[in-house]
């Protein structure tokens, strides 16, 4: 029997006990008074009771129980045990959502949460960034409202079962999407800025069509000549004249693209790390100097401005390769009669800097970010005309890497450009002591 039903029965026997006794005493009208008086009683108490446990239900804090007596303090201190274990449960499940979302505020991922409805439950700081919400100020919002995009409307639908790739509404970025279904009609999306990998495939995608594109045209003046020749029944000597030095011209042309081609492969590959040995920069400069002259044919005024003696560390071959491009690039862009000047100087930080410094045609600014693409072409005609291979600057690229160096470009369309590399003072190391020259 449980405590309630004995403390209850032990009341009633009580009661019955005195009426008993009354009846005995006083008569049988005594003891009815008796048992109804200790009836009233109970349901006062009882009342009582119940009315403290209705007004602490309204604000049930463990420190403001009430007190009780009887069968009431044993109920009260159930109460009180039980209000304990949810509240520790309570702040349990409060601690492991508050971990959660911390975890979710650290994901490089961005998140959201949609109830039943689509709507907004709760956001981290990344799906902030990549949709352009506010994780309070939209909570309870329709997500359709604020990302306007079919595609996406159509996902959450179930019509993909994949990553959707979209355009950030709110930044300049590409973002990779996943809708996660769970429990019953809630969703998880899943965001990605895959802006870096979208730009790495364009690239790709350019490249190949570029190499593409640089190789039929040789091929197909080659073929169109064999085949000419192949129809003949005896050699031409007028036509041999005047295909053969062009069908040579296209070979070393391809033979060019394959030679860069390499070299880049070369340069990317980890089974080739960069070497370490002082390179006697000004005596590269010198001969780049003298090469440029030769490139030009007198066409451009060439000049040479030596204002350090400074050594690099690494290697004299590829830091030939990398400043012959910028040189021959500047010899090919200038019109006849511009300038092409060479200069090597020390900064005031102790860093050392090579330019090419031209006055051609220029650049305009939203092509220089581009410039160091692999066959990138900012006029695919006149870069035909001057035979480049549009591999230069990405080799350029490469080999400055390899050397802890940077790359800076200045060009303003119609007025030249200047390509200036800059190595760190830890690349440098003291030159010859003997001195300076200039030339022009």
């Amino acid at each position: 029997m449980s405590p309630v039903w004995r403390w209850l029965a032990f009341r009633l026997l009580l009661l019955a006990v005195l009426g008993g006794v009354s009846a005995l005493l006083s008569g049988p009208k005594a003891g009815l008074v008796v048992v109804g008086l200790g009836l009233l009683w109970l349901l006062i108490h009882h009342l009582r009771h119940i009315a403290r446990l209705s007004r602490w239900i309204a604000d049930p804090r463990p420190e403001a129980l009430p007190q009780g007596s009887g069968l009431w303090e044993d109920l009260f201190a159930d109460f009180y045990h039980v209000l304990r274990r949810q509240q520790r449960s309570a702040s349990r499940l409060t601690a492991t959502l508050h971990e959660f979302r911390r975890a979710g505020m650290a994901m490089p991922d961005g998140l959201v949460v949609l109830d039943r409805e689509n709507r907004i439950e709760w956001c981290n700081a990344r799906a902030e960034q990549h949709f352009g919400l506010g994780a309070r100020r939209d909570a309870g919002q329709q997500i359709t409202y604020l990302v306007r995009q079919p595609q996406f409307a159509e996902a959450l639908l179930g019509g993909y079962r994949e990553p959707l790739t979209l355009r950030s509404p709110h930044a300049d970025m590409v973002l990779s999407v996943l809708i996660v279904p769970y429990e019953e009609n809630r969703k998880l999306i899943i965001s990605r800025d895959v802006t870096d990998r979208e730009r790495v495939e364009t690239m790709r995608r350019d490249f190949v069509a570029n190499v593409s594109h640089e190789l039929r045209t040789p091929l197909t003046v080659i073929g169109g000549f064999l085949e000419t020749l192949s129809d003949i029944e005896s050699p031409d000597p007028a036509l041999l004249r005047r295909s053969l030095p062009l069908m040579s011209d296209q070979a070393k042309r391809m033979q060019m693209l394959v030679e860069d081609l390499l070299t880049l492969s070369r340069l990317e590959s980890e089974a080739n790390p960069a070497r370490e040995e002082p390179v006697n920069v000004p005596d590269v400069v010198r001969a780049l100097y003298h090469d440029a002259l030769a490139l030009s044919a007198g066409r451009h005024r060439v000049t040479l401005v030596l204002e350090s003696a400074a050594w690099i560390n690494g290697a004299e071959d590829e830091l030939r390769s990398a400043f012959g491009n910028l040189v021959s690039n500047a010899i090919r862009y200038t019109p006849e009669k511009g300038e092409v000047r060479l200069t090597w100087k020390s900064a005031a930080d102790g860093a050392a800097v090579f330019s090419v410094k031209d006055s051609g045609i220029g650049i305009e600014a939203q092509h220089l970010p581009r410039l160091t693409e692999r066959c990138y072409r900012v006029d695919r005609g006149r870069s035909r005309e001057t035979g480049g291979t549009g591999l230069g600057l990405a080799i350029v690229k490469h080999v400055l890497n390899r050397h802890a160096a940077k790359l800076e470009i200045q060009s303003e369309p119609g007025r030249g450009s200047c390509f200036s590399v800059v190595f760190p003072a830890s690349r440098v190391v003291a030159g010859s002591a003997a001195a300076l020259k200039t030339a022009s």
